[in-house]
């Protein structure tokens, strides 16, 4: 797939009204560029996405679509930005998972990334939040819970949205998941994502690269693996609110997303750096796009994996454009649901590293842009002669060096 190509189109829908008169038509066209059979097997055909014309995001139902532009559309249209179809979404899998109950301390990845060299300076993420955007997170977890990001102006199960912030009993977060599906047991991803990034090691065994952040969980994937587009563009607008520094998102989704580009860039105007997984399907994503590992935008971070020998894994996704650096996803042990640990293999365990890492610069210093973080991670990354990586720094991540730089960019 050309991805400039599908950008250009995912543009052009996005201005649509701006091009003639506005119409139900121009806001949801059925017969855009995007609405290819491969998008459309992946429509959810009787719910819909709303952007309207404030920025604000909704998921809206109805029978079908053109009972949708009816009803809904056209009452609302001069309100109303962009209309598309909602559509199905998937974590980014672990390759592989080993549950443990009685771990010993293996924090090869945060040693490797020298995470360790910035928590000797009292940098451990301090006053830093990092929304994680994915599956369900045990806030019982005792490693976890510590590092919740609590919503004080809401009171705990309640039934009442007490903070008028538009969302009920968020005290620990939120969950935006609209069909929790089939499955009888609860989804480690989340929480395994969580531990990464922020795991009090006093409690456990696991080590948080930055072990003084905040979480803020946003749900949007079910205990199956399964979401929407929908249900994660609402995440995303409860993280962006909530005040996240960081969004940690590992998952990935059909091409057809231009609202999610649209909710990508309302993160980028806000300063709110966002960090991707590539993908586990060992593909050149440059070749074969993945989203929103392909965005590629000013505020984004794209991940692949290493090994605990510093080799990239034969399953990481790559690409020397639209990859940007590495980091750990190999044998990383972390936190679970239920007061346990695992090893899980994936990009998406890379990722929370890159999120980990990027709370500890901006803990260090707190007038920094994300622009300004991401370029120190870019600009620090170690290269091992002989095994560059397929990624566009060839190299991974190495926070330690990253504060280097990040001192020469802010002063």
């Amino acid at each position: 797939m050309d991805v400039q190509k599908f950008l250009s189109a995912a543009a052009c829908i996005f201005v649509l009204s701006a091009c003639g008169a506005k119409s139900a038509d121009s806001v949801f066209s059925e017969n855009s560029a995007l609405d290819s059979s491969a998008c459309m097997g992946q429509a959810v055909k009787n719910k819909f996405i709303v952007q309207w014309e404030d920025g604000k995001f909704t998921v809206e139902s109805a029978k079908d679509a053109d009972e949708f532009k009816e009803k809904f559309i056209k009452p609302n249209l001069s309100n109303i930005k962009q209309v598309e179809y909602d559509r199905l979404i998937q974590l980014d899998r672990s390759t592989s998972s080993t549950v443990t109950t009685t771990a010993a301390a293996d924090p090869w990845g945060q040693t490797m990334i020298h995470a360790d060299a910035l928590w000797s300076q009292g940098i451990y993420g301090q006053n830093i939040k990092v929304a994680v955007v994915d599956a369900y997170v045990d806030v019982t977890h005792p490693q976890i819970a510590p590092r919740i990001a609590i919503n004080t102006g809401e009171v705990p199960n309640n039934g009442k949205d007490d903070d008028g912030n538009g969302y009920v009993d968020d005290y620990y977060g939120a969950s935006f998941v609209s069909n929790p599906g089939t499955a009888s047991t609860v989804s480690p991803h989340g929480t395994h994502v969580a531990g990464i990034i922020a795991a009090d090691p006093s409690s456990g065994s696991v080590y948080g690269t930055a072990p003084r952040a905040q979480i803020i969980p946003a749900q949007f994937i079910a205990n199956d693996g399964g979401g929407s587009l929908g249900d994660a563009v609402l995440a995303l607008q409860y993280a962006a609110a909530r005040g996240a520094k960081i969004i940690n998102a590992s998952w990935g989704g059909a091409p057809c997303v231009a609202s999610l580009r649209n909710a990508f860039q309302q993160l980028e105007a806000k300063g709110i750096l966002i960090v991707v997984a590539a993908g586990n399907d060992g593909r050149d994503i440059d070749v074969d796009p993945e989203f929103p590992a392909s965005f590629n935008l000013s505020n984004q971070i794209t991940v692949a994996a290493s090994s605990r020998s510093d080799f990239m894994t034969s399953w990481s996704n790559s690409g020397f454009s639209l990859v940007h650096v590495a980091a750990p996803g190999e044998q990383i042990l972390s936190t679970i649901p239920g007061n346990r640990t695992a090893y899980m293999d994936g990009t998406s365990m890379a990722t929370p590293f890159v999120s980990g890492a990027a709370a500890l610069l901006w803990s260090a210093k707190p007038n920094a842009t994300a622009v300004q973080i991401k370029s120190a991670l870019l600009q620090s990354v170690d290269v091992t002669s002989g095994h560059e990586f397929k990624v566009s720094t060839r190299g991974r991540i190495n926070v330690q060096k990253a504060l280097q730089v990040l001192n020469t960019l802010v002063p």
